[in-house]
């Protein structure tokens, strides 16, 4: 990194979080393929994530935005480093374990919702309870989610009778209804109108709000990246500027900057 890039990181740069850190990564790398064809996606990225904040992600295509949030949520693996989670290093577990971690620690959304078709709103919101095989379920906190979604009148039905607004209101209830310690959002409003896309917004803004839930989001939208409590700019594999709680217009102007490198 040349000397310009490394005075605007340092300038940029937001003194962390008294909360616990719940997320952790160390020194990740990854790379795709060898010798001359060899693509770094990811090199010697560090951050930590405290409890209750709302972390997002951006960068211009290729980045590596969307690599490092699925190393951090366990859905692929680093060539080098580590991610911390509940205490553990998620890198050094095995498979079995991997599946144990997420199903009680993260939760995930997805930009196109993967919704099953065949499953009600409800039946979609409880399945990471099902598949964990949790006996004795929480109606009353299952019931508190999804009225704080907007969904109590649509409970019963299926995906393909809700607008997209809807689907994804069930994706974030679904993702919120283990409790995790973090959600991971992976552009949550991409497959949005612009106006439905402030309502999720504002929902998951809600959730760290009222729930204090940890929640990383990757996004290539500035409005979207301006309800967060921080903001991390990736260019090349590498994290080259943070920002603070921002205004929309000032995470255009650093996204901007970070792309015309």
């Amino acid at each position: 990194m040349n000397a310009v890039a490394a005075a605007s990181v340092e300038i940029h740069e937001v003194p962390q979080a008294r909360e616990p850190v719940v997320v952790s990564a160390q020194g990740l790398s990854r790379r795709y393929g060898a010798g001359d064809t060899a693509v770094d996606a990811l090199r010697g990225v560090s951050l930590d994530v405290a409890e209750g904040e709302l972390v997002a992600v951006m960068g211009p295509s290729g980045s590596g935005k969307s690599t490092l949030m699925h190393i951090l949520a366990g859905l692929d693996q680093p060539t080098a480093g580590e991610v911390v989670i509940d205490g553990k290093d998620i890198t050094k577990l095995k498979d079995s374990e991997l599946t144990k971690l997420r199903r009680k620690h993260i939760g995930f959304i997805f930009q196109f919702f993967n919704l099953l078709p065949m499953l009600t709103a409800e039946e979609n919101v409880v399945l990471p309870l099902s598949i964990a095989g949790t006996k004795n379920l929480d109606r009353r906190w299952i019931d508190k989610v999804i009225a704080d979604v907007g969904l109590s009148d649509r409970r019963k039905h299926r995906p393909s009778e809700l607008s997209g607004g809807q689907q994804q209101r069930v994706a974030i209830a679904r993702a919120m209804v283990s409790r995790p310690t973090v959600m991971f959002a992976d552009e949550p409003t991409g497959n949005l109108d612009s106006r439905t896309s402030g309502e999720i917004l504002e929902l998951l803004r809600r959730s760290v709000e009222d729930y204090g839930q940890t929640t990383v989001m990757v996004t290539h939208d500035a409005k979207a990246a301006a309800i967060a409590d921080r903001v991390f700019f990736l260019a090349d594999g590498e994290i080259v500027k943070r920002l603070g709680s921002a205004s929309q217009a000032e995470v255009l102007d650093a996204l901007n900057e970070v792309t015309d490198r």
